[in-house]
C-alpha cells in the first residue's frame, strides 16, 4: 500500500476507494493532483467541512497536489447530499463574499503556495455554461435511473427533490472533468455522502476521455454515542471566532467523551500515530489528553496564542490555576448588583442561557453556580456582596459552560 494512503488508513480517513490498489500504485509512479471542494452556501466553514481538509495537507505532506475547489457555481443551486430539504437560495453576490470568506479559513489552515496546493473556483467554468450545449455534451453521458440508485438521491425521492438539484450531480461530474483537463486532476477526495457524485465524475471522464481516475471518500464522523459530530447546544462548530469563539471551540473538543479521544487525535491532529495512542491510552491520564487534543486543534484552527488562551481559562474555570482574564468575560452594570440582580435575568445577560424558562429548569436541576454555591431559589436575586473585591463573578451553567462577569 502506498505510504499516503496508509497514512490516511492508519488514521481513520478511509471509508471507500473505486480503485485502492490501482490509485496507490499510481501514486508509487508519481504525485498525484486530487480535489477536495466545498459550496460557500454560510459564512464560515465549520469543523464538519474540515476532514477532508485534514486529508489533504496529509497527501501534501507526502508529495502529492491538492486543489481546494471553491463551490461559487455550485453554490448557486445547493447539494441535495445529506439533506433532507432544499437548500435556500442565496444571492450570487453573497455567495462570491462567502467563496471569499472560506478561502481565507482554509489558505491559514492549509497555506496555499500555489504550486503543492492551490484554490480554484468552479463558477469560473460554470456560471457562462450553454445549457443545451451542457446537456448535448455532457448529459447525455447520464443515466436517470443510475442517478437515483445512489442513497442521496433514493432519500431525497422520498420528501421530494427539485430539478434544480437534480442537475447538481452533472454539474460537480463537470468540475472533475475541468479539473482533469487543466490541472490533470487524477483524485476527488470528500465525505462518503459525496460517493455517488464522485463515482459518476469518475465515469464521465471515463467516457469523455477514456481515462482512468479515481475517488476517496472518508466517514462523515459522528461521537461515540452516534451524534453528528461538531455540534454544540448553540449550533455547529464554526472556525470564523465571532461565530464560535476560541474558548468554546476549545472547549468542545476538552468535554468529548473518553472514548472518542483516540479517534479525534489521530484524525484532526497531526501528532504521531504512537503519541495519539500513547496520549489516549485508557491506564493514563484521559483529562490530560482531552486537553491536548483540544489545544492541538484549536492552535490549528486559531493559532497557538489563541489557544493557550483558552487552555489557560479552562484551568481557572475548573479550578486547576490558571488565568481567569482568559475566561470568556462579558460586562455588566454594577448597580444592577446593588439592587439585586434577579439570577433570570443574570443568566440570560451574562448568555449563559437563551432565556428565563431555561435558567429555571437550570436552577431547579442544581446547574446553576455563582461563584461556588449552587444555586437553589429561583426567587432569590444575586447581591453585591458576591462580588470579588475586583468587582467579578464567575458563573456557570452545568459542567461545561463558564462566564466570567466583570461589572
Amino acid at each position: 500500500m502506498n505510504s499516503a494512503l496508509t497514512i490516511l488508513q492508519e488514521r481513520g480517513f478511509v471509508q471507500q476507494c473505486s480503485d485502492i490498489e490501482a490509485l496507490s500504485a499510481l501514486m508509487d509512479t508519481e504525485p498525484v493532483t486530487f480535489y477536495v471542494g466545498c459550496d460557500p452556501t454560510g459564512p464560515s466553514l465549520h469543523i464538519g467541512h474540515m476532514v477532508p481538509f485534514f486529508a489533504l495537507r496529509h497527501l501534501r505532506d507526502a508529495g502529492h497536489v491538492g486543489i481546494a475547489l471553491l463551490g461559487g457555481g455550485t453554490a448557486r443551486i445547493g447539494d441535495p447530499s445529506g439533506k433532507s430539504e432544499t437548500r435556500k437560495m442565496i444571492s450570487y453576490e453573497a455567495i462570491d463574499a462567502n467563496a471569499e470568506l472560506f478561502r481565507t479559513q482554509l489558505d491559514r489552515f492549509v497555506g496555499f503556495d500555489g504550486k503543492t496546493s492551490y484554490t480554484a473556483n468552479n463558477k469560473d467554468w460554470l456560471a457562462n455554461l450553454n445549457y443545451i450545449e451542457f446537456l448535448r455534451e455532457i448529459g447525455r453521458h447520464f443515466s436517470v435511473n443510475r442517478m437515483l440508485s445512489f442513497e442521496a438521491y433514493r432519500m431525497r425521492m422520498e420528501t421530494g427533490l427539485s430539478f434544480i438539484e437534480f442537475n447538481y450531480q452533472l454539474l460537480q461530474s463537470y468540475d472533475f472533468l475541468e479539473l482533469y483537463r487543466r490541472h490533470g486532476c487524477r483524485l476527488q477526495i470528500g465525505g462518503d455522502d459525496q460517493w455517488g457524485n464522485i463515482v459518476a465524475g469518475i465515469e464521465l471522464i471515463r467516457r469523455v476521455e477514456g481515462k482512468e481516475v479515481y475517488g476517496l471518500t472518508f466517514p462523515l464522523v459522528t461521537t461515540s454515542d452516534g451524534k453528528k459530530m461538531g455540534k454544540t447546544e448553540k449550533g455547529a462548530l464554526f472556525l470564523d471566532p465571532t461565530m464560535t469563539s476560541p474558548y468554546e471551540f476549545f472547549q468542545y473538543w476538552r468535554n468529548v467523551t473518553d472514548d472518542d479521544v483516540l479517534r479525534f487525535l489521530l484524525m484532526f491532529s497531526f501528532l504521531p500515530v504512537e503519541e495519539c495512542r500513547r496520549l489516549a491510552d485508557p491506564t493514563g491520564n484521559i483529562n490530560q489528553a482531552k486537553e491536548r487534543l483540544a489545544w492541538e486543534i484549536t492552535a490549528l484552527i486559531h493559532g497557538n496564542e489563541e489557544a493557550d488562551k483558552a487552555l489557560a481559562g479552562a484551568k481557572a474555570a475548573f479550578g486547576g490555576g490558571g488565568d481567569l482574564s482568559a475566561m470568556p468575560t462579558v460586562q455588566l452594570a454594577r448597580p444592577r448588583f446593588t439592587e439585586g440582580y434577579p439570577i433570570f435575568d443574570l443568566f440570560v445577560d451574562a448568555g449563559l442561557c437563551p432565556s428565563k424558562s431555561e435558567v429555571r429548569r437550570l436552577v431547579q436541576q442544581g446547574g446553576a453556580l455563582v461563584g461556588d454555591t449552587v444555586w437553589k431559589d429561583e426567587k432569590l436575586a444575586v447581591s453585591e456582596s458576591m462580588l470579588s473585591d475586583e468587582g467579578t463573578l464567575i458563573l456557570r451553567a452545568g459542567k461545561k459552560r463558564f462566564v466570567r462577569v466583570v461589572c
